[in-house]
C-alpha cells in the first residue's frame, strides 16, 4: 500500500508539466471532444515513455546493483530541479497548436521527464505495470484538468503546479540518496 501511495505521488508531480502547460493551451478555446484526445493523447505518452525508461533501468541495475539506488535517486533530484527551473522562466512563446504534429510533440515534450524517471524507477525495481498505468492516468486526468481550467481561471495558476511537482520529485530523490 505505501509503495501506491508513494508512485500516486510521484504521478502526480509528473503529470504537473502536462497540467501546466496545459492550463495554458485551455485558453485556446477548446472543444470538449478536443480536450478529451489531447488527454488521451498524453495518457498514452506517460505510458510509453516510462515503460522504455523501467526497462532500460532494469537492464542497468543489473550491472551497478546498489549504486542504481542512488542513480534513482539523483536521476529523480535532477528532474526536480528541471521543473522548478522551467517553471520559473517566463517565455510563454513554446505553445503548440493541440493537433496533428503538435498533438505529437507537445505530448512527447511533457512526457520526456517521465522517461527518466522510469528509468530512475526501473533501477529501484519498481513494478512495472502498476507504475506506468498510475503515471499514464494521472497524467491523463491533470491534462484534462489543466485544460478544462484554462478554459475559465488559467492566468491565476500559471506554473505554480510545475513548480510543486519539481518540489516533490526533489524530496523523493533526497530520500533515496540520504535514506533515513
Amino acid at each position: 500500500m505505501h509503495e501506491v501511495v508513494t508512485l500516486i505521488i510521484m504521478a502526480g508531480a509528473l503529470g504537473m508539466d502536462a497540467f501546466s502547460v496545459a492550463l495554458g493551451m485551455g485558453m485556446l478555446g477548446l472543444r470538449l471532444r478536443q480536450i478529451f484526445r489531447i488527454g488521451v493523447t498524453i495518457g498514452a505518452f506517460h505510458v510509453i515513455m516510462p515503460l522504455m525508461g523501467i526497462v532500460a533501468g532494469k537492464v542497468l541495475s543489473n550491472y551497478f546493483g546498489m549504486i542504481a539506488t542512488y542513480i534513482g535517486g539523483a536521476l529523480l533530484l535532477i528532474i526536480g530541479i528541471q521543473m522548478m527551473i522551467a517553471a520559473l522562466k517566463s517565455d510563454d512563446d513554446s505553445l503548440v497548436k493541440p493537433m496533428g504534429w503538435g498533438l505529437f510533440l507537445f505530448a512527447v515534450s511533457v512526457s520526456l521527464d517521465s522517461f527518466s524517471a522510469g528509468l530512475g524507477l526501473g533501477m529501484l525495481g519498481a513494478k512495472t505495470l502498476l507504475t506506468v498505468a498510475v503515471i499514464g492516468a494521472m497524467s491523463m486526468i491533470l491534462s484534462w484538468a489543466g485544460l478544462l481550467m484554462g478554459r475559465k481561471f488559467g492566468q491565476y495558476i500559471g506554473s505554480y503546479g510545475e513548480l510543486i511537482g519539481g518540489c516533490i520529485l526533489i524530496g523523493f530523490g533526497i530520500k533515496l540518496i540520504i535514506p533515513m
